[in-house]
């Protein structure tokens, strides 16, 4: 298999899109093309020895930055390192695209050239959430901020067959985020995807609230790209506060700071539970073809991850599964 990685996108670009496809060509045996601006690119792998076993590159002459108009700009950067990349999936030269590049673009190009699979009307932004019972999976997170209930209920099966064949979850609660755990809350919106998922076959628990987004009650989260995004966003910012917090008040006597040398290894271990890059990034589900969308401030190492969950996600043939549950009777 061959993951093609748009080494332009991202706010650390190239660098450590470069170096993030080195360790996964090193770790896991990647076989990756990296696209972008083709010096660039060679005066990045020369860091590591020039020539690397594994990896190529594709040289793509624009760049779609993250405050460009996702759909025009991929309509009129054609050899944009974006566009280039989906290319390269739609042409059955690679398997997957990762980016850490415009999430908009991204949604926009894949989804123009490779097509959403069959039975899908709107893919889907997931993330992998760590929870007090293991990781949980919310979707979606941005890709469709104005959705119909029938969207919500795909996105239910994509989560579905997700979490089963990349989190190993046997049989996956489903929930669909709402105001109140009862069946007579929310909007009319709301009230008829509750109906869909409840006539369906998914292990559906009912609604959650936002207080169940953290503590292992659910297995896979539904919610529009909306809300979705505004939990992202206020996640990843208490994440950043706390760990502020931590460090101020750890550090603010001899007392603390004693107590934090004792702690360090619970704090470690807590830290890495929490870190975005230990999972790479977010799959968009319902495109016919794997992407894997990574945070605009990836690190080499949320590359390096990402790179294996686009090759998890080949490997289990997600797409097949998906495919074959929307054949399946709803009932």
């Amino acid at each position: 298999m061959k993951i093609v990685l748009d080494a332009m996108g991202g706010d650390n670009a190239p660098g450590a899109t470069v170096e993030g496809a080195v360790l996964a060509a090193k770790e896991f045996g990647s076989r990756i093309i990296l696209v972008g601006m083709k010096d660039l690119l060679e005066r990045e792998l020369s860091k590591y020895g020039g020539n690397i076993p594994n990896i190529e590159i594709e040289h793509a002459s624009e760049i779609i930055d993250m405050h460009d108009s996702p759909a025009a700009s991929v309509r009129k950067k054609k050899d944009s390192s974006i566009n280039t990349a989906v290319k390269l999936v739609k042409d059955g030269k690679a398997q997957a695209i990762v980016s850490a590049g415009n999430t908009g673009a991204v949604v926009c190009a894949t989804t123009l050239y490779l097509r959403l699979l069959k039975g899908i009307e709107r893919p889907g932004i997931a993330i992998v959430a760590p929870t007090l019972k293991g990781a949980s999976l919310i979707i979606d997170v941005g890709a469709n901020i104005d959705p119909k209930p029938v969207h919500l209920y795909q996105y239910a099966i994509m989560g579905d067959v997700y979490s089963r064949a990349i989190l190993s979850k046997f049989n996956p609660t489903v929930g669909l985020l709402n105001i109140g755990q009862e069946a007579s809350k929310g909007t009319d919106f709301t009230k008829k995807a509750y109906d869909l998922f409840a006539k369906s076959r998914l292990n559906f628990i009912g609604n959650v609230e936002g207080r169940d987004l953290f503590n292992g009650r659910c297995d896979v989260i539904v919610c529009d790209g909306f809300v979705g995004n505004v939990v992202l966003k206020v996640s990843e910012s208490l994440a950043e506060s706390l760990s502020a917090l931590l460090k101020r008040e750890m550090g603010e006597n001899f007392i603390t700071r004693l107590g934090a040398l004792f702690s360090k290894s619970a704090l470690m271990a807590m830290k890495k539970e929490m870190d975005y890059s230990e999972y790479g990034g977010a799959p968009l589900l319902g495109i016919d073809g794997i992407c894997i969308i990574g945070h605009g401030s990836s690190s080499a190492k949320a590359i390096k991850n990402a790179i294996r969950v686009a090759g998890e996600a080949i490997d289990q043939k997600v797409n097949q599964h998906i495919i074959d549950s929307m054949n399946k009777p709803a009932l």
